[in-house]
């Protein structure tokens, strides 16, 4: 079964995190042992894990990637978000993470981070937990 995550973004470009909200699937599932794949079905859109402890990593990230792959350029695609289908490219559509005891294996300062690339919008963020 596949769960779905509504991401409503305020900005052009941001990082929200997700990690409570997959947390709560993979309890109401109650799944112990498995694998959990989180997969964003857009192409201006991703998904990362990174340090959720510290908020300026997060921007530092963004910044970068804005620094690398601006808004404006000489892009070929006229909707005006190449800039966004890049960025996605690069940090990519799923990830995945092991569950031990009906928890996420995340590391101490890791967070699961929807990324925004071309909003505001309402976006989906599916959940699929495989038991062991």
């Amino acid at each position: 079964m596949i769960r779905i995550l509504t991401v409503k973004t305020k900005k052009r470009i941001e990082t929200v995190d997700i990690t409570k909200e997959v947390r709560g699937v993979i309890y109401d599932l109650g799944v112990r042992e498995g694998i959990c794949t989180i997969f964003v079905p857009h192409t201006t859109a991703g998904i990362t894990i990174n340090e959720g402890a510290d908020p300026d990593v997060m921007r530092d990230f963004i910044d970068k990637l804005d620094e690398l792959i601006p808004l404006e350029s000489d892009y070929l695609h006229a909707e005006g978000n190449s800039a966004a289908h890049i960025k996605t490219g690069i940090v990519g559509s799923s990830v995945h993470i092991m569950i031990d005891k009906g928890e996420p294996l995340l590391g101490t300062w890791q967070s699961i981070f929807f990324c925004e690339f071309d909003g505001p919008r309402e976006r989906k963020v599916q959940v699929k937990v495989i038991e062991e």
